[in-house]
This record gives C-alpha cells, sequence and structure tokens, in this order.
C-alpha cells in the first residue's frame, strides 16, 4: 500500500539529511512524513477504512437461576419470566457509505445489530391468557414481534423453533408450564442484551377436588352474553385505527389505547374470547344523549366530543349530522364528561367484526341523560330549580311526575306529551348510504328518530339478530293517559 511504501521511503531520505528535531532522528520523522502523505493516497485510490458502529464483542445474558420455584398464579399477576431457552445472539450487519471499486474518498459504515430467540418461562400451570409485557420496566408491544404464547397445558406439545435448533424429539415441551417464545427479537433497543421482561398472567383459580362436580358453574364456564359497553367514544367501535387530524404531520391516535397496537375494539375481543370462550353474544350498545327529564321537552341526539379535530379517514357522521354542527357533549373539569356517539361507519365495522368472530349480536340503542349540575331545568319529581345532575334515564316523566302539584298524569295531556317524547319520525324519512344513514324527515329530536335510525343502519350492516327498544323507560311506562289507561 502507498502508507507502507512512502513510510520506507520517508525513513531512507529522513536518514539522508541525518540530525534530530526534539530528539527525534530524521529517519523517524520522514517515516513520520511519508506515511502520512501516503495515508492521503490511500484514501483517494481505496477509500478510507469503514467505520463500525454498534459491534459488541461480549454480551450480558438476562440470568435463569436452577432450581428458581415457578409462580402459581390465580386470577391476574404481573410475573417476572425465568429465561428457560435461548440461541445465540446473531449478528447482522448493513453497510452504507463507501465504495466496493475503491474510488470513493469518504468513509464507508458498517452498522452491526443483534437478534436473539428465547422462552421465557411465566408460571405453572394452564393459563388463559396474557396481557401487557413490559422490558425494563417500559411498555412492550408483542405484535411488533414474532412470538407464540404457550398455555401450559399438560398435552401442549413442543415449540417450533426449539424443535428446529435442538432436533426433532430432543425439545422439551414444558408440560404444564406456560411460557412465551419470542422469535428474532432485536436487542439493540435494550442496549445488546436481553431486557427483564415482566408478564401480566391471567389464570383460573384452581378448584378443589371437592368442588370439581361444581366447576361448570363458574361464570366462565358456561356465561354466554355480555354487554359492550359504555357505548360511547366517537371511534371506539371501528375495527380499523381511526385518528383525528391535528394539523399537517401531526394526528391522534382515537381507538388505539394499548401496547398492543390493535384497535380496542379488536383487543377486547380477543380478550373476550379468552376468557369466556363459551360467550357467543353480545349486547352492541350506542348511545344518545337526553338533556331534560320532563319528555314532553326531552330531546334525544347524537353528540360529539368536540367539533375542531376530525378523522380524514372516517369522518363523524350521525344520522345526517356532521360534527361541526353537532351537539357537543358537555364538560367536567374541561373534559367531555361522555365520549361521543360512535360513528356511523364505526358501528358498521363493530357489527361485522363481530359477526367475523362468530358472536350473535343484540343492537342496543342507548339513552344517557346529559344534564349537568345547575342545569336550571324544574324537576318533575320535586319542583325544585335544578334536576340532578346526570340523573337515570328511567326518571324520565310528565312535566309533573305523577302524584306532584299539576301533574297531567291521567289526561289527554299526559298522551300528547308522551306523544312529544316519540316524535313524529317516519320510516320513509331515512335514506341509507354507503356506510351512513341520512335523515329527511322535519327537524325531530324524539326517540323514533333515535330507534329508526338504528334499524335502518343495522339493515345496511346485513343485520343483527335481536334488537333492543326503550329499556328502563320505568316512569314513562307508568304514565297514564285515563283513569284506567297508560
Amino acid at each position: 500500500m502507498a502508507t507502507l511504501l512512502l513510510s520506507a521511503v520517508g525513513s531512507a531520505v529522513g536518514g539522508a539529511f541525518g540530525g534530530t528535531v526534539l530528539g527525534l532522528s530524521g529517519a523517524v520523522i520522514g517515516k513520520a512524513v511519508g506515511a502520512t502523505v501516503g495515508s492521503f493516497i490511500d484514501q483517494a485510490l481505496l477509500g478510507a477504512d469503514p467505520v463500525d458502529v454498534g459491534r459488541v464483542n461480549s454480551f450480558r445474558v438476562q440470568g435463569s437461576r436452577e432450581g428458581a420455584p415457578l409462580p402459581r398464579v390465580a386470577g391476574r399477576m404481573r410475573v417476572a419470566g425465568q429465561l428457560i431457552w435461548s440461541t445465540r445472539f446473531n449478528e447482522h450487519v448493513r453497510k452504507s457509505g463507501g465504495s466496493g471499486k475503491g474510488f470513493s474518498a469518504g468513509a464507508g459504515t458498517r452498522e452491526y445489530s443483534y437478534t436473539i430467540s428465547i422462552a421465557i418461562g411465566l408460571c405453572q400451570g394452564e393459563i388463559v391468557r396474557i396481557g401487557r409485557v413490559w422490558a425494563d420496566g417500559a411498555p412492550f408491544a408483542l405484535e411488533n414481534v414474532t412470538y407464540r404464547l404457550h398455555r401450559g397445558g399438560e398435552n401442549q406439545g413442543p415449540d417450533p423453533l426449539i424443535e428446529a435448533v435442538e432436533g426433532v424429539g430432543e425439545a422439551p415441551s414444558y408440560k404444564g408450564t406456560a411460557y412465551l417464545v419470542l422469535e428474532d427479537l432485536d436487542v439493540t433497543q435494550f442496549g445488546n442484551r436481553i431486557p427483564q421482561f415482566n408478564v401480566e398472567v391471567f389464570r383460573q383459580p384452581e378448584v378443589p377436588a371437592t368442588l370439581v362436580p361444581e366447576v361448570a358453574l363458574r361464570p366462565g364456564n358456561n356465561l354466554r352474553g355480555v354487554a359492550l359497553t359504555p357505548g360511547t367514544g366517537e371511534y371506539a367501535l371501528a375495527a380499523e385505527p381511526v385518528s383525528y387530524y391535528i394539523r399537517k404531520g401531526e394526528t391522534r391516535a382515537a381507538n388505539v389505547n394499548n401496547a398492543s397496537g390493535q384497535t380496542d375494539l379488536l383487543v377486547s375481543l380477543s380478550q373476550l374470547s379468552a376468557e369466556l370462550p363459551a360467550c357467543d353474544a353480545v349486547s352492541l350498545v350506542v348511545s344518545w344523549f337526553g338533556d331534560d327529564l320532563r319528555c314532553n321537552l326531552c330531546r334525544i341526539e347524537p353528540a360529539v366530543e368536540q367539533t375542531v379535530q376530525e378523522s380524514q379517514t372516517m369522518p363523524w357522521r350521525v344520522s345526517g349530522m356532521v360534527r361541526n354542527t353537532a351537539k357537543t357533549v358537555s364538560q367536567t373539569a374541561g373534559r367531555p364528561t361522555f365520549g361521543g356517539t360512535p360513528s356511523d361507519q364505526s358501528v358498521i365495522s363493530a357489527i361485522n367484526a363481530l359477526r367475523a368472530d362468530g358472536k350473535r349480536i343484540m343492537f342496543y340503542p342507548f339513552i344517557l341523560m346529559d344534564i349537568p349540575a345547575g342545569n336550571g331545568l324544574i324537576d318533575p319529581w320535586t319542583g325544585a330549580a335544578d334536576q340532578p345532575a346526570f340523573p337515570w334515564r328511567g326518571r324520565i316523566t310528565l312535566s309533573a311526575a305523577p302524584g306532584q302539584a299539576g301533574s297531567p298524569d291521567k289526561s289527554a295531556a299526559a298522551a300528547a306529551e308522551v306523544a312529544a317524547f316519540f316524535g313524529s319520525a317516519q320510516v320513509s324519512d331515512f335514506v341509507p348510504g354507503t356506510d351512513t344513514v341520512a335523515y329527511t324527515g322535519a327537524p325531530d329530536w324524539g326517540l323514533r328518530r333515535f330507534v329508526l335510525h338504528y334499524a335502518h343502519l343495522c339493515a345496511l350492516a346485513g343485520g343483527v339478530d335481536a334488537f333492543c327498544i326503550g329499556s328502563e323507560m320505568r316512569s314513562l311506562t307508568q304514565i297514564r293517559d285515563g283513569a284506567v289507561s297508560y
């Protein structure tokens, strides 16, 4: 190389001149100058030596103590996993810059990263599922890696990766032990070491032998139906991720509030199937908001949480209403008291997701009373200047409740007040679109519009198995329009 050649030449030239400088002989000085000049020639001809980034010479591995006891879990518990198997670290090199033909003057870069496959023992016995996972105390999304959960049954077989590495017939099955396998885990983000994993484990309590005949009475073994609540959240029911647009290049997730990266609905359905395997029916709750306990003045409307931020992929649409013209829910301490009404498109998405999951669906249009404190609305039950804050919809009654002074109960006026509560919306007032149902009738926020809108929307989604109307309207059903008639 030019560096070696010119170093030798410089030494000879320096020696010919003789003498010393600062105690260094002319030969030494000449050799150094020659080497420096030679290095510049090398860079021009061959390119600089590549720079190594992130290469590791030794690794620290999460410990696994011989004879460490396996925990026995009942219910939900966060456990620190024990490393029970691993491969060796695999080194990966990514080259950038420089030149393979020797004509670049710039130095190239070799970036090193490392992966490893591991198995983490969780607990003794068969578990239902796992929940959140932490790595070095920080949330860790399993969905970003290839993983397999072995739930610890007595008949579980070996993991396919462990068997591929150890050989057929040589891999343990870890029967009776729940464990998690992470395949090709990139440890770069953890300082090129295996982090300390903690896993949230769910396990049914063990049944004493004397109670084995009663095990079938457990809710998890025979519960057939659940209610999907809270029935609010503008995109809480969407099976696909939805984000609010803040400004160019900035969005806010609307329905991904977990470490998995999946939508909240899909995570909930996965947990439901794991914990209640016999459940095959779901009550799908969707809420509009009432604003008065006096039925003749009560409006039942869809509402949003705010009118500024919108989703570009799924704009909020409900019964012909759009975000900037919709009612907003009340606020408590500067935050929405309720989630907004689920958008029509998200409701259709939920129906499709439930049907794909094999669930029967009872659609449940639900009334929430958004009446904050200090509302200035006369209480039909007491005559007070304010109605109770956020009351139960079962308290909706006449302008003055039966038994109160001036109540129209047992009269034609009572029937007129109830008719006002129901409104005049007709089936022909609704026009189904591709993912929403528009309303073309006269302005009306009665119960009929609420119910008929969702009847059309369920039909647009392909139908449901049952439809619940007017639940818990206790006081309304006690109103009479005559001495002996309701």
